[in-house]
């Protein structure tokens, strides 16, 4: 330490113009063990300046540096822990408390040493030292006013002890007595010798004169000693008969002690009786409610509320240690036990009485309710159970052995009930739908049989194949065919006045409404029975959700429900609400089954009526999703949507692939495909049903597949006809396409629209050109020559004396083609392309007057060349362009 001590002296302090007065090696408490030193310091030059340097060694070498410094005047208070015992911690208040360890407690205790000894020679204000040892610090404690610090270091203190006031003040006046002093000290220094001599002798002659003062006070001394012997005699004998008196004091303390015990034990154990008595004492009425009251009236229900929250009370309580020991807590707490076990098997028994007596009451009810599409209503009896909502709770915390058969026994009972109820409901549906009673009976609208439809449409077509499994679609479709079969297509309906398309809609109407009558049935039994589990079961719907699976929930029994509280936590199934789902799913395991069944028998009824399925399980289903995406009633809805959706997806399919069995008849013209006027029925019915419906997706893209398939098969069908020209077949079902599709203005077909056009349009330019051909044969052959001779290099004027064209040959051909002629070929084509075109598209004129201009651009060419290559001949036709229209006129009025 010494040799650290003469480093830091030496690195440190000595350019800084200080001295090291004490160190001591610490660490700060409580963190990583990293050393440093505590240096207490003191200036070299006045006024003197204490300091109190935390030094610490480099990181970088072995040098040491300057890191901290406190004035010793800021030092509050020293801390030194512990005044007894040997303990190297120690704190120092600054500006905050500092903390230290010291690697010794003597190094800690010369450094507070050295602190306390510092200010008292210099520090005005004083420092608080505590815990730390009187002893310490009475040896620190300067003997004299002169009185040097203690050690080696203090030495070099004293060299440097500042004067006081007075003393200052005696100089002050002795030099201003010596006005030499400062430019002869030698003179000064002899005359201060002499004054010091004359004090000497002064102080000897003083000291002389006391020695008579010190004998008597010699003897004033032995005097006080001589007293002092007495009065110690006389307090010895007082502490002897004190000693007697101390005796019984004590005896009267210990017996205090015990009276004081014996109080403070039994107010204790008054406590602990009255504990006891407070916390595990039922009321006798409470007693005879739950063994005796009446599980039938509202106040008998509410007399075994209330004892049976009491008993759950007093059984609940949390004893004190030692309770349990007791004889007496042991026997309340068997017959709390014998009471739970007695009314939850009353309670048990009672409930599942009212569960057989509800099966009975409703059946009896059944019959009502099974004319009429509606289910029974179940609200009464949910409303007098769940009087016993909290009596359930109570047996769900107490006897969840007894709450578990009572929920299976709701499931089973009720699943009985409500499957009879809904297959009756079902069973009313089906019959509403397809017009038949129980007996297999028909009302009186009789639908047309596929077998007469398929006949029909192989005589119209050439082909059974069909665009939808409709039967009235059939028949609207074989009406629209052929006028000449309407009376043999309403002969087959069998129904009056009423046509093919009035039955379909009222049909499809009819069904619409039961299958909405039939969900909006469903939905809220749904969900007032899961309502009422929810509340008479106490079980929560807002808890998280797992993903136990609807086949696992139909398989959920007793056994099941028992693992859901073992040890009181849920552990087969994560939440509350999948066991009110499974319970839900137990209880109305048949209405999926029913629900597709019924779906099925509408597929089978007419597949168009799967659009209406689509759209109505979609809304209900959002609904339910709505409400609670993972409730029973959401979960079913979705799965039979699946069904509904693969159905409508079938339908689709099915309408393709007959669009790519179709065939036509070889000996009739073609007219409108029934595909394409099947698709105008398809679209019509469904913008009308899925107007702001949530599943629009599906329809576009059904839409999509369709129409893309009905190009292909019109291209196909106009490819295979024999007797209607390919143009006149895709002429006339695009331009009903394009019609349609305008009509109904259906947004993502909008590109098939401006296609269909494209097609019309290009195959009606292409059947004019066909049609018309060459209406001036040999006038267009010679004109053709023409032009090959001026494409070979000839100039237009010089065609003229070209032997094969000159104007005689010219002449002559012009000749061949009079005014009449021209109008009797113009009729013969009329006849042509009006027994080409069917009568429903309405396309003859339009046709016509395309062949018109058609007629009169190349006569407009005609001459144009005549011009051109026999100017000033006066060569000019027959006929004039006003006669083209004359005669194109006439012949559209004459037919």
């Amino acid at each position: 330490m010494t040799a650290i001590k003469h480093a830091l002296q030496r690195d440190i302090f000595t350019p800084n113009d200080e001295r090291l007065l004490s160190i001591v090696n610490v660490c700060k408490a409580g963190k990583k063990k990293r050393n440093c030193f505590l240096c207490a310091t003191v200036t070299t030059e006045r006024p003197v300046q204490v300091n109190v340097v935390k030094v610490k060694k480099s990181d970088k070498g072995d040098f040491y540096k300057r890191q901290t410094a406190w004035a010793l005047r800021d030092l509050a208070v020293v801390d030194a822990k512990d005044a007894i015992k040997e303990n190297p911690e120690f704190d120092l208040h600054f500006d905050k408390v500092y903390k230290w360890v010291a690697s010794s407690t003597m190094e800690k205790n010369t450094f507070i040493s050295c602190i306390w000894k510092l200010n008292q020679r210099y520090l005005r204000k004083k420092i608080d030292f505590i815990n730390v040892s009187s002893q310490l610090l009475e040896e620190s404690v300067p003997s004299g006013e002169n009185q040097s610090v203690a050690g080696g270091d203090e030495e070099a203190v004293d060299e440097y002890q500042e004067l006081n006031a007075r003393e200052e003040q005696d100089i002050e006046i002795m030099m201003e007595g010596c006005e030499y002093a400062i430019s002869n000290a030698e003179a000064f220094a002899e005359k201060l010798s002499r004054e010091l001599q004359v004090l000497d002798g002064a102080n000897i002659q003083s000291i002389m004169a006391s020695e008579k003062q010190v004998n008597i006070l010699m003897k004033l001394l032995d005097e006080a000693l001589k007293e002092v012997d007495q009065i110690e005699l006389k307090l010895s004998s007082y502490e002897e008969m004190l000693q007697s008196v101390k005796e019984q004091m004590d005896q009267i303390s210990e017996s205090n002690h015990l009276i004081h015990l014996s109080n403070t034990n039994n107010v204790k154990l008054l406590s602990e009786i009255e504990f006891l008595v407070n916390h595990m004492d039922l009321a006798k009425g409470h007693i005879k409610a739950l063994q005796e009251g009446d599980l039938t009236s509202s106040r008998g229900i509410e007399a075994c509320t209330n004892a049976a929250d009491a008993l759950l009370q007093c059984m609940n309580v949390a004893l004190r240690p030692g309770h349990d020991m007791l004889h007496a807590v042991k026997q309340q707490q068997q017959r709390f036990s014998d009471l739970r076990e007695q009314f939850a098997r009353r309670l048990a028994s009672h409930l599942n009485s009212v569960f057989v007596q509800q099966g009975h009451d409703q059946s009896s009810t059944l019959a009502q309710h099974s004319v009429e599409l509606t289910l029974p209503n179940h609200h009464p009896f949910h409303r007098d159970l769940l009087r016993y909502a909290k009596l359930m709770e109570w047996l769900k915390n107490t006897d969840y052995g007894k709450y578990e058969g009572l929920t299976k026994n709701y499931m089973d009972y009720l699943s009985r009930l409500y499957e009879r109820e809904i297959k009756d409901f079902f069973e009313v549906a089906k019959i509403k739908m397809t017009g038949t009673t129980r007996e297999g009976k028909k009302f009186a609208t009789l639908p047309r049989k596929e077998s007469a439809v398929k006949q029909e449409t192989e005589s119209l077509h050439g082909s059974s194949g069909k665009l939808t499994g409709s039967t009235s679609s059939l028949n609207k479709l074989s009406v629209q065919s052929s006028g000449n079969r309407r009376s043999q297509s309403s002969s087959l309906l069998d129904m009056g006045n009423m046509s093919a398309s009035d039955l379909d809609v009222a049909d499809r109407t009819k069904f619409d409404k039961i299958f909405e009558q039939v969900l909006s049935e469903l939905e809220p039994l749904c969900l007032a029975e899961q309502d009422f589990i929810s509340k008479f079961f106490k079980l929560q719907q807002h808890q998280s959700i797992s993903g136990t699976t609807t086949n696992e929930a139909e398989e959920m029994d007793g056994g099941t429900l028992s693992r859901l509280h073992t040890s009181g936590v849920p552990q087969t199934i994560s939440s509350e609400k999948d066991m009110i789902r499974q319970m839900m799913t137990k209880i109305f395991r048949c209405i999926e089954p029913e629900l597709n069944n019924l779906i099925a028998l509408g597929d089978k009824i007419d597949s168009f009526n799967s659009l209406y399925m689509l759209v109505k399980m979609s809304h209900h289903v959002w609904t339910a999703q709505n409400v609670d995406p993972a409730s029973f009633l959401s979960t079913t809805l979705g799965n039979v949507l699946v069904t509904v959706k693969r159905n409508f997806d079938k339908c689709i399919s099915n309408q393709m692939k007959q669009m790519d069995e179709v065939k036509i008849s070889k000996k009739s013209k073609v007219g409108i495909l029934p595909f394409v006027a099947e698709f105008e029925e398809f679209a019509a019915l469904a913008e009308s049903i899925f107007k702001n419906a949530e599943r629009r997706g599906d329809l576009d893209k059904a839409y999509i597949k369709l129409i893309r398939a009905v190009f292909v098969s019109v291209e196909k069908v106009a490819n295979e006809s024999q007797k209607t020209p390919r143009d006149v077949v895709m002429m006339e079902n695009f331009h009903h396409i394009f019609a349609t599709l305008s009509r109904l203005k259906i947004s993502c077909l909008e590109a098939e629209k401006k296609e269909a056009k494209q097609k019309y349009t290009d195959h009606l330019q292409s059947y004019v050109i066909y049609s018309l051909g060459q209406p001036l044969e040999k006038l267009n052959h010679f004109f053709e020559g023409v032009e090959a001779r001026v494409a070979q290099g000839i100039r237009e004027e010089e065609v003229s004396y070209q032997l094969a064209f000159n104007k005689q040959e010219l002449r002559k051909v012009i000749k061949e083609y009079p005014g009449k002629e021209v109008k009797k070929g113009l009729d013969n084509l009329y006849k042509k392309v009006d027994k080409h075109l069917c009568e429903e598209e309405n396309l003859l004129q339009v046709v016509w007057h395309s062949m018109q201009d058609e007629f009169i651009r190349q006569y407009k060419h005609f001459e144009g060349l005549i011009a051109r290559c026999y100017p000033g001949s006066g060569i000019t036709m027959e006929f004039t362009i006003q006669d083209i229209l004359d005669y194109c006129s006439s012949i559209a009025q004459s037919h």
